[in-house]
């Protein structure tokens, strides 16, 4: 075998610290795991919660040490900007109400970050972060790891090869039934931060998955929404934020769109679906089955691609016939991270060529 065609090895994995995430935190877990899926990254820094114990406890089950473990997310960018061996990107895992102070914070002090969604709860922290993240330059993703599925790039390939034709109509639900019931009652502490609006935001449910439905079919269809109209409802006695939502869309070219967002449907755990329509065929996806993605022609028959099929292009973490997860998914938004902060080293380089597991801050 030539030279060439042997991969090179990385100098070193990326040096990640986490803000947020210990137990019993679920997406915690996921990022942990995704961000070691591909071996680019490792987990050296944090302030895992702001409970003293929790975070402690999170550091040592990690093997972090003890000069790496901060109270909160001050004291770790004042910590790391002090070493040459400095965290490369910052993931952000707290309740929903902390993601802008945290984001500006790290995003200012010249961090690569990740950040769960919503970046934040209001239009003008929105505005304010957009605005620092351009001064600055660097990285910042947010995470919508449902677009790191491989069918889901297939749908938005299609969608941009012109397949469906014009688009016409654009449907997202995304359902869950876990808050079905008073659950923030019972001293569970996820769905308290949850529906409280202080964590968690006035919009309640958009917030916490309303925003993956409304990203997701931004991303399949390249459209954006113009205009909206939101049916917002508190279902469950007593609650403080929306927990049920049915929102109009209209889209740039004309576009109609639908979008139905609840956490009390009860009996779903988490079902999220996207059909759109164009004016020569439809296709869909759904969560359930993130596998398959049948287009419907006007004929009325349908097709069903499948992963890993010669046809589908797109990251594939495993072979055909194996199933891909919401860890895979997020893997591969991880991967996307590390290689969009190698091409802004190289363009920083005149355009030299960069190890894509590698970022500016490389000692």
């Amino acid at each position: 075998m030539s030279e060439d065609k042997i991969a090179r090895a990385p100098e070193r994995r990326l040096r990640l610290g986490f803000v947020g995430g210990a137990a019993p935190s679920f997406i915690g877990r996921v990022h942990r795991i995704a961000a070691r899926y591909d071996d680019q990254f490792e987990i050296v820094a944090g302030a895992f919660s702001s409970d003293a114990k929790s975070n402690r406890n999170a550091a040592l089950g990690l093997r972090i040490a003890e000069d790496r473990v901060y109270a909160n997310a001050e004291a770790m960018v004042k910590g790391e900007l002090g070493r040459d061996d400095r965290v490369d990107l910052v993931s952000i895992l707290t309740p929903n109400g902390t993601h802008f102070a945290i984001a500006k914070t790290f995003t200012e002090a010249g961090f690569h970050v990740l950040c769960e969604k919503p970046v934040t709860t209001t239009v003008a922290d929105a505005l304010e972060q957009i605005r620092i993240q351009r001064r600055i330059g660097n990285v910042f993703a947010v995470a919508h790891a449902y677009t790191g599925y491989t069918m889901v790039r297939h749908a938005r390939r299609l969608i941009g090869e012109g397949l469906l034709g014009a688009l016409r109509i654009v449907q997202i639900e995304y359902a869950q039934g876990w808050l079905s019931t008073a659950v923030e009652a019972t001293g569970d502490k996820i769905a308290r931060n949850r529906t409280d609006p202080v964590k968690n935001g006035a919009a309640g449910c958009l917030a916490a998955i309303g925003t993956h439905a409304f990203n997701l079919a931004a991303y399949v269809t390249g459209l954006e929404a113009t205009r909206i109209s939101a049916n917002l409802r508190k279902a469950v006695r007593g609650r403080e934020v929306p927990d049920n939502a049915h929102v109009l869309l209209e889209y740039e070219r004309g576009v109609s769109g639908a979008m139905w967002v609840s956490q009390v449907a009860t009996g779903f755990g988490n079902s999220l679906g996207l059909r759109i329509v164009g004016e020569r065929a439809s296709l869909s996806w759904s969560h359930d089955e993130p596998n398959r993605l049948e287009i419907h022609q006007s004929d009325g028959s349908s097709t069903v691609l499948t992963r890993g099929g010669a046809y589908v292009d797109g990251p594939l973490s495993a072979p055909i016939g194996h199933p891909e997860g919401f860890t895979d998914a997020f893997a591969n938004l991880y991967s996307g991270v590390a290689d969009l902060a190698a091409a802004l080293e190289s363009f920083a380089n005149g355009g030299a060529w960069t190890d894509s597991r590698l970022v500016a801050q490389t000692s």
